[in-house]
């Protein structure tokens, strides 16, 4: 088999990598370990409106709700509401991967379940390709470009000569469940903030109609005095939702590192989880992994088209990423140990803060603003982050 492009993982970031590069004019096969895309679900399914319209118009097939206010809630039990965020889906994961599939194979790519990467296929030392087994047979496909969309433990990056390793620091342990049996808001995002439910990070409830939603948290290890996520998470359940039926367990961890200094070598390039390009505070990672991946796959039916598959043509995506997205990443992972690092007091002090705005007057960057406005140092940081390159999360 010869393929110009593969992608590893099936993913929205591989799916959107994927369907970039058949539409750049690239052949490009789509290798999945599961027996579908989409599965297992490992994530809280939260995305702003305004980046999924970027790629896909809606449809209600994986839309379970819909969200407009964001209510962050203070270790006293306050709670201040933004209503002027961006509209928010709360997605059905596997049909939404689908549908990108589909996008990727109605541009020309091949999809193919069942199929594990256990290796690059090299030649003299140069990656031509991957070995995958697919129904308990070892098979190699030839290609120009492998992309990486293999998520948080990437293989492919490894296999390549890229450093992939995080600190302890920068993989937060998650846990999510899927509760039915609730009463909930369906158009509101709640996040708990603070030591008592989540040291180090937050609990999210996030609504999938008005009687379930995704129910989780993720927390920092050297906070959590040797307690695991699904401690806080039952913990926390116990107490909001003493009766609620736990229907699915999802375990996890997602990187908080910003992303790798190095997202590209000859042949190869990496996106989404696998190049660490998530939203170090808030744990964000669906839509900047499709961003980056769109990148890529555009990038790699321009190296098709030059005949020019080295890592100094490849480094074009790592530059544009850097500047749509990289740098301001990178300023919100030297913030994050500030602001999760805050008192029970400083948390209350911020839902008091904004409770004394107008609500038409506060936004994501007055947020995090009010948060830090006795440091002027900071303040500036914020600033800076908000002002840089194409936020849409």
């Amino acid at each position: 088999m010869f393929y110009d492009v593969v992608v590893v993982g099936a993913g929205p970031a591989g799916a959107v990598a994927a369907w970039y590069a058949a539409k750049s004019g690239a052949s490009v096969l789509l290798l999945e370990r599961d027996r579908e895309p989409g599965i297992p679900v490992r994530c809280a399914e939260g995305a702003s409106q305004a980046g999924v319209h970027e790629f896909l118009d809606p449809d209600p097939r994986w839309v379970s709700a819909k969200t407009n206010t964001l209510r962050i809630i203070s270790p006293d039990g306050n709670h201040a509401d933004l209503n002027h965020l961006r509209d928010a889906y709360i997605l059905e994961r596997r049909v939404f991967d689908k549908t990108l599939c589909d996008k990727a194979c109605n541009a020309g790519a091949k999809l193919l379940v069942k199929a594990d990467a256990v290796r690059l296929y090299k030649e003299n030392d140069v990656v031509k390709g991957v070995v995958f087994r697919h129904l308990g047979e070892e098979k190699t496909v030839r290609c120009n470009i492998v992309i990486g969309a293999d998520g948080i433990e990437s293989k492919v990056g490894r296999w390549a000569g890229i450093r992939t390793e995080l600190k302890v620091e920068d993989l937060e342990p998650t846990a999510q469940y899927t509760l039915t049996g609730i009463k909930v808001d369906s158009t509101v995002s709640q996040f708990f903030v603070g030591a008592k439910y989540a040291p180090g990070g937050y609990a999210w409830i996030f609504p999938k109609s008005e009687t379930s939603a995704n129910v989780g948290l993720g927390i920092a290890t050297q906070m959590a005095e040797g307690k695991n996520a699904k401690y806080y998470l039952d913990k926390f359940v116990d107490d909001v939702f003493p009766d609620a039926s736990r229907n699915y367990l999802v375990l996890g961890s997602v990187p908080t590192s910003g992303t790798l200094p190095q997202i590209t070598t000859d042949n190869v390039m990496l996106v989404g989880d696998a190049a660490r390009q998530v939203d170090p505070l808030t744990g964000a990672g669906i839509l900047n992994g499709m961003f980056a991946a769109k990148i890529a796959g555009t990038i790699a039916g321009d190296a098709l088209k030059k005949k020019d598959f080295s890592n100094k043509f490849l480094k074009k995506y790592q530059k544009q990423w850097h500047n749509d997205l990289g740098k301001r990443l990178a300023i919100l992972h030297e913030l994050k140990e500030t602001y999760f690092g805050f008192s029970e007091e400083r948390f209350n002090n911020i839902v008091k803060s904004l409770n004394k705005m107008p609500s038409s007057d506060i936004d994501v960057k007055k947020l995090f603003v009010t948060a830090v406005k006795d440091d002027p140092k900071l303040v500036l940081q914020v600033s800076k982050a908000f002002l840089i390159g194409n936020f849409i999360k």
